[in-house]
């Protein structure tokens, strides 16, 4: 709690003639200066200012919610490169993100990489955690050799794009 000698100013905590704290909301129901608790401890943030996330599909989580680190590690003996990547779930809504798939090129490793955790299925198309849930807030890692870093970038499900080419398949059939 604040000393007695503290005061509230609009929504400034000054203390000893010194602004100490900004942007509070003062909680009402307290002993300490008549209804207002100008408590040092906690700081609650203005809610009129919350941002809320601008998602396309409300609360449903995207790929935006996954995030791809990758960085230089310790080279193998031969003195290949190797990288370590980690992929996580970043969902704020708490969501577990199945049917993870990279844009990788055609990724390779000298390194044995976990088909479960990560393996290409072909060129520019790879599958994470063998397109089971990555639940929220986890993180997925593993290793790979090669003598370049291969861009891993995020790509639209597999299963979308299938579904995009059976229907210009299928409007080229009825226009044709």
């Amino acid at each position: 709690m604040a000393e007695a000698n503290s005061a509230v100013t609009g929504n400034t905590i000054v203390n000893q003639g010194r602004p100490i704290g900004l942007n509070f909301i003062a909680e009402a129901d307290s002993a300490v200066t008549g209804n207002t608790n100008v408590g040092l401890h906690r700081k609650l943030l203005n809610q009129g200012n919350e941002v809320e996330t601008n998602r396309i599909w409300g609360d449903k989580c995207s790929k935006s919610d996954i995030v791809i680190n990758q960085g230089p590690t310790a080279p193998l003996p031969s003195g290949i490169p190797t990288y370590t990547v980690e992929i996580m779930n970043v969902c704020v809504s708490g969501c577990d993100i199945s049917g993870i798939h990279l844009k990788c090129g055609w990724f390779s490793s000298a390194r044995l990489i976990n088909p479960r955790i990560f393996k290409r299925l072909r060129f520019d198309y790879c599958l994470v955690n063998d397109g089971k849930p990555l639940i929220n807030g986890h993180t997925i890692s593993f290793q790979y050799a090669n003598t370049f870093r291969y861009p891993l970038t995020k790509q639209k499900r597999w299963a979308e794009k299938k579904k995009r080419w059976a229907e210009r398949v299928r409007d080229l059939y009825i226009n044709s």
